[in-house]
């Protein structure tokens, strides 16, 4: 087995990957897996053929590809942008920030944005070995915007040695066998899926599958795609949907969820189901992943190591150490158990106080969603207007075969009648971005189309 470490230049630079030998399997693409001699081939040649923009917009749908676009730029010293949506108005932003701007596609893509076409001239498993490459850890290599789940979305920079260190003290904590799989249904170009996929193929010591799997039958087929021992990287959402379709599931090691609040019932579920644990991962843009927890064994979460939080007023916390390069707010009503444990009470934008009573939106969600026959469902707080009164809560949900006047009575026997919303609308589904969080914009958007200017004395339909 050849060696293909390349001399370190400084004690400041980090291995663009963690292992060294060509013939270790990097990932699985359509049931033929990718070494690492050819990723690193294929890494030199991308890099070779990028245009001088020093920003990119990795758009591959193809997760290997994305992965060797990410490495491709940070050999080019390129920043990669990693946006929440490709909307028009996101667009904008980065054409504004970012005026050199290029894509990199490896499908037919309408983003008005210069585009590089995913170079496919070489036949697979032809390239020529390379030698691992060392960044500087001081290099910032990606630029990753908060969801816009509470508001407009905000960039973060981060280092290649702040990933690095992060990545690494999340695979000692999840104690994976190096030969592991992922399959994430997330996608690398958020932060969820670009740390515990991309960059945990890199310095994780796993290989990962280059599908995006979405729906249920599509991730039961990328699974029995890969060989055990296999780790499915996913959501609240996806976990839901895929236990509803009632397929049968190949054999897991270790389920991975983030992007929002996982109930008991549901992880319980996930673990009979699968047969293997669920960790539930914490962090955000702006910190990374910063703690874990398997949710079927207790509420609290464990910080991992060399983190820590620093209580700060009204329950919120800041976040230091370990990989973060400085104190970082956590934007979150965090209680702390000890040094090295939490329990999570709700982001503060999720608070809400309705004729004097205090709530929590995720509370709100979770009776919601545990109505029988709902599918999905989402409480939303409009602003408040002085001109209307007191702005009520509104719900949608994803209920077939439920009416309004059923599902609202059943919502009656669950949570204080202060948080009823008015109204309660029915769609045929909500409008989730990838990883499955919901905009407030998109979220404000479904508001004014039904009820404008909710008003305090407005019981709904």
């Amino acid at each position: 087995m050849s060696t293909l470490r390349g001399s370190q230049p400084d004690s400041a630079a980090l291995p663009l990957l963690s292992r060294s030998h060509a013939h270790e399997v990097f990932a699985w693409r359509h049931g033929r897996p990718l070494r690492v001699g050819e990723f690193l081939a294929d890494v030199a040649r991308v890099a070779a053929a990028m245009p001088a923009g020093a920003h990119v917009l990795n758009v591959c749908q193809d997760r290997y590809h994305v992965a060797v676009g990410f490495a491709a730029a940070m050999l080019r010293g390129k920043l990669s942008l990693l946006p929440p949506t490709r909307t028009e108005d996101m667009l904008r932003r980065l054409r504004e920030q970012a005026p050199d701007l290029f894509c990199l596609v490896d499908a037919p893509c309408e983003l008005a944005l210069p585009q590089m076409p995913y170079p496919h001239a070489v036949p697979p498993g032809t390239g020529v070995s390379q030698a691992v490459p060392w960044i500087p850890a001081d290099q910032v290599v990606a630029r990753v915007y908060t969801s816009g789940s509470t508001g407009a979305a905000l960039p973060h920079d981060k280092t290649w040695g702040s990933l690095v260190a992060s990545i690494r003290a999340g695979a000692s904590r999840l104690g994976l066998p190096p030969a592991a799989t992922l399959v994430a249904t997330v996608p690398a170009q958020h932060m969820y899926g670009f740390e515990s996929s991309l960059l945990m193929a890199l310095h994780g010591g796993l290989a990962l599958s280059a599908a995006h799997p979405f729906y249920p039958a599509d991730i039961v087929e990328q699974l029995e795609r890969v060989p055990a021992p296999r780790v499915l990287v996913s959501t609240p959402v996806h976990l839901r949907a895929l236990l509803a379709a009632g397929l049968d599931l190949p054999a897991l090691c270790l389920v991975l969820s983030a992007t929002a609040p996982l109930d008991a019932e549901l992880a319980h579920a996930v673990e009979q189901r699968t047969g293997a644990a669920l960790l539930e991962i914490y962090g955000s843009t702006e910190t990374g992943q910063i703690a874990t927890r398997r949710t079927t064994q207790g509420q609290e979460f464990t910080l991992l190591d060399g983190v820590e939080l620093l209580p700060q007023p009204e329950g919120f916390a800041m976040a230091r150490g370990g990989h973060l390069a400085a104190p970082t707010p956590v934007h979150d009503i965090i209680e702390t158990v000890g040094a090295e444990r939490f329990r999570l009470h709700g982001r503060s934008a999720d608070m809400v106080n309705v004729a004097g009573k205090r709530g929590s939106l995720a509370h709100l969600n979770h009776q919601l969603c545990a109505i029988p026959g709902v599918l999905d469902g989402v409480f939303f707080a409009p602003e408040h207007d002085g001109a209307c009164g007191v702005a009520r809560l509104m719900a949608f949900a994803v209920a077939p075969g439920l009416d309004a006047t059923v599902l609202r009575a059943a919502l009656r026997e669950r949570i204080d009648p202060a948080f009823m919303p008015r109204p309660l609308v029915l769609l045929e589904r909500l409008p989730r971005n990838s990883t499955g969080k919901l905009a407030r914009a998109r979220l404000a958007e479904l508001a004014g189309a039904h009820v404008p200017f909710p008003r305090a004395d407005d019981d709904g339909p």
